[in-house]
């Protein structure tokens, strides 16, 4: 894996470099009072004969600026896709696609057509990861209602970012906390008026009434099924803290005029955008099969240090260690040493588990696109 580098943005505070020439520099996150030390890089077109990997390494040439902690946290989230694109792009793709999920996809389609609602549960942390890119031809016309789970895991100013997004949007969106049962009320009712509708629409048919069907679905372990069981007060699906617990599709009854269809997660077959499954990795959204322990964690860190609400002390006041460099790989082999007598799985595990946990507090990876 790459020393951890900021990946040069789009607009640049620098002045412009030489025609052909790259220049870039890492970004120290460290956090100071009231102010905050922010780095930016310039970039340009790569020069023949060399790689950008290459141009990443051999030339740095940066200049600092202070900047307010508003300022300097939207130029993080403007610039950490373009972070994350240069750090995966060494690294073994993330990739599952388990034989139970390539069954009850073909089901899941066939059932979504006689859906009346469609109930998509997204993780808080990563909402635009953990939305399926076929998703919206899937349901074509059909009513959707986009549930933000584990809204305790982000921070108030994450859930208003995401929450004014989809309002400008013109989607309703629901934030919940499956496990303590957060939100799953508000959801309830939205469910039965849709449920009423339905029927109104039947009686002026001539038809009679019949209990509205409402799919639920979404990734692995976004908590769908411990959703369920919130709204109906009792274990009616299994659900564990682990992606692929629910293997086949199961209908539950809410009352007598709402049917509940619970699913298991679905991913595409190949996920292209490697930043995003990334993610799912961090957040445990993806089988742990599929990605190698100490690589996601070393992003992490690269990531967290450099995160305006996080920053590097996070890291020093957790483990007892210091944060030498901007690199998250040494940092993991450094905690592997203090913590683990040199086994970096281990350590990567912990500051996953860790991060998890909100052990950093809780943020999100992901802000709504400008």
């Amino acid at each position: 894996m790459a020393a951890a580098s900021w990946a040069a943005p789009a607009t640049s505070f620098a002045p412009s470099p030489a025609p052909g020439r790259l220049k870039a520099a890492p970004l120290t996150a460290r956090t100071l009072p009231q102010r905050v030390l922010f780095r930016a890089a310039s970039e340009s077109s790569m020069v023949a004969g060399g790689t950008l990997l290459g141009l990443y390494e051999k030339e740095r040439l940066s200049f600092s600026q202070y900047a307010d902690e508003e300022s300097n946290e939207e130029r993080y989230w403007e610039i950490l896709d373009a972070d994350l694109r240069h750090w995966t792009r060494s690294l073994r793709p993330v990739q599952w696609y388990p034989g139970h999920i390539a069954k009850t996809e073909k089901e899941l389609k066939e059932q979504l057509r006689l859906m009346d609602v469609v109930i998509e549960i997204r993780d808080a942390r990563i909402p635009l990861s953990t939305s399926h890119p076929k998703m919206d031809s899937w349901l074509g016309n059909r009513r959707r209602i986009i549930v933000l789970n584990r809204e305790d895991m982000i921070s108030t100013e994450d859930r208003n970012a995401w929450a004014t997004y989809f309002a400008n949007q013109g989607t309703k969106v629901f934030f919940s906390n499956g496990q303590l049962g957060m939100g799953t009320m508000k959801l309830g009712r939205m469910a039965k008026s849709v449920a009423s509708v339905v029927n109104t629409k039947r009686r002026k048919k001539g038809l009679l009434p019949r209990p509205v069907r409402a799919g639920i679905v979404g990734y692995p372990n976004v908590g769908k099924s411990s959703l369920i069981n919130r709204l109906l007060k009792r274990r009616m699906c299994p659900a564990a803290p682990r992606p692929g617990v629910t293997r086949e599709l199961r209908w539950v009854h809410f009352g007598t005029d709402l049917e509940l269809l619970d699913s298991p997660g679905i991913l595409p077959m190949r996920i292209s955008d490697q930043t995003a499954a990334i993610k799912l990795a961090i957040c445990d959204d993806i089988g742990e099969r599929s990605y190698d322990f100490a690589d996601v964690a070393a992003i992490l860190v690269q990531m967290l240090i450099r995160h305006p609400s996080v920053g590097s002390e996070a890291f020093r006041r957790r483990y007892r260690i210091d944060v030498d460099c901007d690199c998250g790989k040494m940092f993991v082999t450094k905690l592997s040493l203090h913590l683990f007598n040199g086994d970096a799985s281990q350590a990567a595990f912990r500051i996953l588990s860790d991060y998890r946990k909100g052990k950093f507090g809780w943020v999100a990876l992901e802000r709504p696109p400008t």
